[in-house]
């Protein structure tokens, strides 16, 4: 026969190989995107609120030359102020009254006329044919408006201008004052500049911080993942440690929580494994030992070996259905709680009981408490220990069913009047397969009292054994917590028989 190999595929590496980024570093992008975009946001808003602010500054003081000039051009009737004459003398005196900042300058047209202030100015007006042209083609009564232009050196002036005429006098003047734009804008690309450092300056700060935080916080996360790594199906033992009140410690405590669930349940499934093995050897090698030995052709030895074998295997079906129950005990369903009341389940069980063998059936002492149990585990329980107290009491005996309240919880009794149980035994019959030192004359598997504990445990109570006080025989006590008494406390729960 000729093998057939198969080609794998060849690994991507390089370009091709996927890039993948850790939580830590997507947190902190994201961190430091959102950050950039607020400050970005921030610092437009900034640029924008300042630039507009200067804007109206630069319109402001426009607006007052303006004005200023109006009111030497019309000054109120009532004052001494000389009334000019010629549209010349009002130019050359509005102009005579300016002293320019540094950012200001001034021209008076008339015709091929100009004034200009003596002090210096940053730009020369009557040079800017673009000024000079704009302002000679306005009309006579052109309203004052503020208009920007590009001047010959590249600067950006903002400037107003006003028509200027005096009664009696036919010329048309212009009255011009311009503002710089430039020292604005480098206002305002400095405020950009100082806001863009002190952004990166920021963002660096936040990254490193972001960077640490961040790893602090994902510190769970890491350890949950090394954790993970060393957890194998024979060691559940590991633990994270949970420092802090925040989600990612709540998340490491929900995580050692179920690492508590999983080593339980392999604990159980274990445990099972090892009772089955250990318990199910024994009926299985008498069984092959008796097949093999068994005459085929004697019927008598025949008939005496599947007599035998099917005594084993009844006894390995009932060792197998108490491990399964004892496995289920571990299960959150296992119990199912409702408001019981005590004297009506006893009463319920005791009617139970009587079919399990020939023997004096009572009801000590009862109490009219609730329970908040599941009716039939605490009945299959209750039975358990009736069974068991029915395999070491003879016909007639007594086997009494009771109950006690006291300090929040309530005790549910089956008391027998057998040989009781000695000291020694006590310790050990609670036990997976323990059983008493005479136990090899009575059927079982050793499993009924681990049962009855795990229902006990099942319902945050618990079972013991106790003497009573004068006699002979034992008494086995469930401890359950008491309930108050349900607002529907009108009819009884019935029980059913557990499957």
């Amino acid at each position: 026969m000729t093998g057939h190999t198969a080609v794998l595929p060849e690994r991507r590496s390089g370009l091709m190989r996927r890039i993948t980024f850790g939580v830590r570093t997507r947190i902190l992008a994201t961190v430091l995107l959102l950050s950039a975009l607020g400050m970005l946001l921030a610092g437009s808003s900034i640029v924008i609120m300042q630039r507009n602010a200067l804007d109206e500054r630069v319109n402001t003081s426009l607006r007052g030359e303006v004005e200023e000039f109006t009111a030497i051009a019309s000054p109120p009737k009532d004052t001494p102020a000389t009334r000019f004459t010629s549209v010349s003398s009002l130019l050359e005196a509005a102009i005579a009254k300016q002293a320019p900042d540094r950012d200001e300058a001034f021209l008076a047209m008339l015709g091929s006329e100009r004034w200009e202030p003596s002090f210096e100015q940053f730009i020369n007006l009557n040079n800017e044919q673009a000024v000079v042209g704009a302002v000679t083609a306005l009309g006579a009564d052109a309203p004052t408006r503020l208009r920007e232009v590009t001047t010959t050196s590249g600067q950006r002036i903002r400037y107003a201008a006003i028509k200027v005429t005096v009664p009696g006098d036919p010329g048309v003047g212009s009255y011009v004052v311009a503002q710089s734009l430039d020292r604005n804008a480098k206002q305002i690309s400095e405020i950009a500049t100082r806001f863009t450092l002190v952004s990166l300056v920021s963002l660096i700060v936040v990254g490193v911080v972001g960077w640490l935080v961040a790893g602090r916080l994902l510190a769970p996360l890491r350890q949950l993942r090394t954790t993970a790594e060393r957890i194998s199906h024979t060691d559940l033992t590991e633990r994270l440690e949970v420092s802090g009140s925040d989600d990612v410690s709540e998340m490491a405590a929900t995580f050692n929580r179920m690492l508590d669930r999983l080593e339980s349940a392999f604990r159980a499934q274990q445990e099972f494994l090892d009772d089955a093995g250990h318990e199910l050897k024994t009926p299985i090698t008498i069984i092959r030992g008796h097949l093999e030995l068994m005459a085929a052709g004697d019927e008598a030895d025949v008939e005496e070996t599947r007599v035998l074998v099917m005594d084993e295997l009844d006894r390995m079906a009932r060792l197998v259905q108490d491990l399964i129950l004892l496995a289920q005990t571990r299960r959150p369903d296992f119990v199912r709680r409702e408001p019981v009341a005590v004297r009506d389940l006893m009463a319920l069980v005791l009617d139970k009981a009587v079919g399990l063998a020939d023997r004096d059936w009572r009801l000590d002492e009862q109490t009219p408490v609730w329970i908040n149990a599941d009716p039939q585990r605490i009945t299959q329980g209750l039975l358990q220990l009736a069974h068991n107290a029915v395999k070491y009491t003879a016909a007639g005996q007594v086997i009494a069913f009771g109950s006690r309240a006291e300090a929040g919880v309530v005790h549910l009794s089956v008391r027998d009047t057998g040989p009781g149980v000695s000291a020694e035994d006590a310790e050990r019959i609670f036990e997976r397969f323990g059983r008493g030192a005479d136990a090899r004359r009575v059927e079982g598997s050793g499993l009924g009292l681990s049962i009855v504990g795990a229902i006990a445990a099942a319902h945050e109570g618990s079972v013991s054994l106790s003497s009573a006080p004068g006699e002979s025989g034992a008494i086995f006590t469930l401890t359950i917590p008491r309930a108050p008494v349900p607002a529907s406390a009108t009819t009884v729960p019935m029980v059913q028989e557990v499957p």
